[in-house]
């Protein structure tokens, strides 16, 4: 984990939304609902059924950093947004996020050609019937998991800043703290 400290604050060019998948396609719409802050849309996005999509740890990294910004006015900060959170840590239960994936791969990596969908959304449907999606192989799996830990938890002195701010948000933001404390045990 020592080797992935600075993931909230890493800079990364370009994200290719329309190339990453949600729970319902492709990620096109990612940056407008980002945007206008429209955290249930998003959270239906990148988690489903205890499943993180490759979308899941680079709207986290958005997300967080705005949120950073934010938490010294704990007000404008919405039940929505905690909960977006919430269901993300929730998928962590049983995975054993450990010390990630194999080898030292860095969130970035998570970018790579390989693991990105083609432009053309044409055969979708095709690329899901194969045995192995494009950046669903078990590393960059792993990894959406991992990195999303990550930049939760990276994100935790924020939460308690929120915490001890926001009496409205405060037991959600226990539920959200107690989830990543369980995901750290398993």
């Amino acid at each position: 984990m020592e080797n992935h400290m600075d993931i909230l604050d890493e800079t990364t060019e370009h994200i290719p939304w329309q190339r990453l998948t949600t729970a319902y396609g492709r990620g096109t719409d990612i940056p407008r609902l980002i945007e206008t802050r429209q955290y249930k849309a998003l959270a239906e996005l990148i988690e489903h059924q205890s499943t993180l999509w490759q979308v899941t740890p680079w709207v986290l990294r958005e997300l967080l950093r705005d949120l950073k910004r934010r938490a010294a006015s704990p007000a404008n900060i919405t039940l929505d947004e905690i909960e977006l959170y919430i269901a993300v840590a929730s998928s962590f239960s049983g995975q054993q996020i450990g010390s990630g994936p194999g080898g030292e791969m860095r969130m970035n990596e998570l970018l790579d050609e390989g693991y990105l969908w083609p432009e053309d959304e044409e055969e979708d449907e095709l690329q899901w019937e194969e045995e192995e999606p494009p950046g669903y192989g078990p590393e960059p799996f792993f990894g959406y998991y991992y990195f999303s830990y990550l930049l939760l938890k990276q994100a935790e002195p924020v939460f308690a800043t929120i915490l001890n701010s926001n009496q409205e948000l405060a037991p959600a933001i226990r539920e959200l703290q107690s989830l990543l404390h369980e995901a750290a045990a398993d």
